[in-house]
């Protein structure tokens, strides 16, 4: 099997476009939902997100109540000072964050709240669950990006 790099996904960007929205426009939900799992666990064994934090240092997750709650007592911050300080609204009124890279995104491309991150960050790059067929403009957009998506997609659309 060939490495997927970070190069790679972002050189080919349009072909690939093309080609991964065709997939998943035609894609047999329940054949893909099977294989996630086990992709998504190849995908993070190949790659190193480490190596790239392209998500963090390009993009926000939305930041919900349970996380402005749980990341503002862990870095001892009063929610609103947390909000001011890190948060804004975008135009789909979500907080995101006032700055890219993540403010929370190391020069070691480590995160200082890891432990207690946003939810979306959690559940990033949506490579095991539903998500990647349900909001296909998203697995789209990510896959320009992110190798792990990049990977995963190209593996599916292999077949």
């Amino acid at each position: 099997m060939a490495e997927v790099n970070h190069g790679k996904s972002q050189k080919n960007t349009g072909d690939h476009q093309k080609k991964f929205k065709r997939f998943l426009q035609r894609a047999d939900k329940n054949k893909v939902l099977k294989q996630l799992p086990a992709l998504h666990e190849e995908a993070f064994s190949r790659i190193n997100c480490l190596e790239c934090a392209a998500c963090c240092k390009n993009y926000s997750p939305r930041f919900k109540t349970p996380d402005i709650k749980r990341i503002s007592r862990h870095v001892k911050m009063r929610e609103s000072e947390f909000i001011e300080t890190y948060l804004h609204l975008d135009e789909d009124g979500d907080y995101v964050a006032k700055q890219t890279p993540c403010p929370f995104l190391g020069t070691d491309n480590f995160c200082s709240i890891y432990e207690v991150r946003p939810s979306d960050c959690v559940r990033f790059p949506y490579t095991n669950e539903d998500v990647l067929l349900k909001r296909q403009t998203i697995t789209l957009k990510n896959s320009a990006f992110c190798p792990i998506v990049f990977y995963v997609l190209e593996k599916l659309s292999a077949e």
